[in-house]
């Protein structure tokens, strides 16, 4: 058999591979700063955490000075995305993380964080699921008359996110931000209402002295606080559908960052304002995830706050759509990898959307909702079950793992640059990625020592170790993993975090070019 060496063959060729390397690559130039910026910010989920995280906070750990807790984190949080930014200068892979620690500390440390990414993200999102069951349980029982298990609203919800999952990114960055935007639209209106309207003690800021941070529930607070700004760090999962990476990844990190520390400090402030600050947390302990709703009756009307419960439903929403893309993203990353089967390293044809990955995180997250369904779904139990086991323990769990991520990433950032002879260049950010790794490594060993209360268990209970345990099972089989493929498939060990750049040297190995 002859090879048919004519132009119009070498042009059919040339088309092909085209086509398969765009089935191996995100569509580029999908999403400009306002795209990234809300599509990262709707996973901080305003009003979710304002409604929900904050109240809990106030109630479980009695520390009035959550406000400042926001500030320092996010002092913390900006030390760890000065190395994290210039990283995504260099690296442009949607499994930011894990590529991230590759480059730093190998192949084999990237496949342990690449199984805790996709772990710790699932675990975020699939969470969700649960208070969003019970609030829309609750809304219809409430203006409808009528009763429907949590888990129904919540399976829907499954069906929904996941086939926008298959949508252009663009697309879903327009549904998250309008979405996000009428949140902070309520939350600020809130915060006007509780300055112009105070409490009895005023227009105080006894909430933002560093005294209020003393006692033993300050570490486990900062747990609970920090779980509030996830979202920012998946600004370089979408650096390869932006136009200019190594521009739009930075600015939107420090733009997240900055403006999450802001929007929550002064919203936590806002509710110690309109409570007041000696008796916020009896008030919280009173009124439970209630709190925001009680304190809105009064100052703007039944209707705004029927509005807010509504509209807390829909930021759920644009949270899960949020988790779900990066969720989708990684799992494509890792399939182009050969971290998962090939499948999953493939794009839809039509949206260019990790279609594969979305369908992975789908099902999923239909497993865990349909597990806990038959699990707590019981009329004689406890009506919050999904809110305090679902949400509470997939938020925990996943907090948990992209905290070890972060801190890893900014170990990471210290070593690529040493072995690179950068160190003298790079100061700034090697002693800026140190500090963030210190202290994220204490707040990640609160968050251990502290995982009972975090998830409402019992001193003695065996979830304070099963949980936390499945973020450790994950970092020692992604070790596992990597050290197997070291042995037996060095060349798919090579790939791992090389993003594209794996494509490319595939598609050499296979030409002889």
């Amino acid at each position: 058999m002859t090879t048919d060496s004519s132009p119009t063959s070498r042009s059919a060729g040339a088309a092909i591979s085209t086509f398969k390397g765009q089935e191996r690559a995100l569509r580029a130039d999908r999403l400009g700063t306002g795209g990234l910026l809300l599509s990262v910010l709707a996973a901080t989920g305003p009003l979710m955490v304002v409604a929900g995280v904050m109240p809990t906070t106030y109630a479980v750990m009695g520390i009035v000075g959550q406000p400042l807790l926001f500030v320092v984190l996010g002092v913390v949080l900006i030390l760890f995305s000065v190395g994290y930014a210039e990283m995504s200068r260099h690296v442009h892979n949607a499994g930011a993380f894990y590529a991230y620690i590759s480059r730093g500390l190998g192949g084999t440390a990237g496949a342990s964080a690449a199984l805790v990414a996709l772990v710790a993200y699932n675990a975020l999102q699939v969470g969700i699921y649960g208070i969003l069951g019970f609030e829309v349980s609750g809304l219809l029982a409430t203006y409808a008359g009528v009763e429907v298990a949590w888990w129904i609203p919540a399976l829907l919800t499954v069906l929904a996110v996941g086939a926008l999952g298959w949508l252009k990114i663009d697309v879903n960055a327009r549904v998250l931000g309008v979405l996000l935007l009428i949140e902070v639209v309520l939350v600020v209106l809130f915060d006007i209402a509780a300055v112009a309207d105070p409490g009895a003690q005023g227009l105080s800021l006894d909430a933002f002295d560093p005294q209020t941070l003393s006692g033993a529930g300050v570490g486990t607070a900062l747990c609970f606080c920090i779980a509030a700004f996830l979202g920012f760090e998946q600004a370089p999962v979408y650096a390869e559908e932006t136009s200019r990476p190594h521009v739009l990844v930075p600015r939107v990190m420090f733009l997240a960052v900055a403006g999450v520390a802001v929007f929550f400090a002064l919203s936590s402030w806002a509710l110690t304002v309109a409570a007041g600050p000696s008796r916020i947390v009896g008030t919280a302990r009173e009124q439970s995830a209630g709190l925001l709703f009680f304190l809105t009756e009064s100052r703007l009307g039944g209707t705004f706050t029927d509005v807010l419960h509504v509209l807390f439903v829909t930021g759920m929403f644009a949270a899960l759509l949020s988790f779900h893309n990066v969720v989708a993203r990684y799992a494509f990353a890792m399939g182009r990898e050969g971290l998962l089967p090939a499948a999953f390293g493939r794009t839809s044809g039509g949206s260019g959307a990790p279609g594969t990955g979305s369908l992975l995180q789908t099902a999923v997250s239909a497993a865990v909702v349909t597990g806990f369904a038959l699990a707590d779904d019981n009329p004689a139990g406890d009506p919050t079950a999904p809110v305090l086991h679902l949400f509470t323990w997939g938020g925990n769990i996943g907090a948990l793992g992209v905290i070890v991520l972060m801190a890893a990433a900014s170990v990471s950032v210290v070593v690529f640059f040493a072995r690179r002879g950068a160190a003298r260049a790079q100061a700034v950010r090697i002693a800026t990625s140190s500090l963030a790794a210190i202290a994220l490594l204490v707040i990640a060993g609160y968050t251990v020592k502290d995982f009972d209360v975090l998830v409402g268990a019992g001193p003695g209970s065996s979830l304070s170790w099963v949980l936390p345990g499945i973020i450790g099972l994950a970092v020692v089989a992604g070790l596992a993993q990597g050290l197997v493929l070291r042995a037996r498939a060095p060349e798919r060990h090579a790939r791992i975090g090389l993003g594209n750049e794996a494509f490319q040297m595939e598609k050499a190995a296979r030409t002889g070019s």
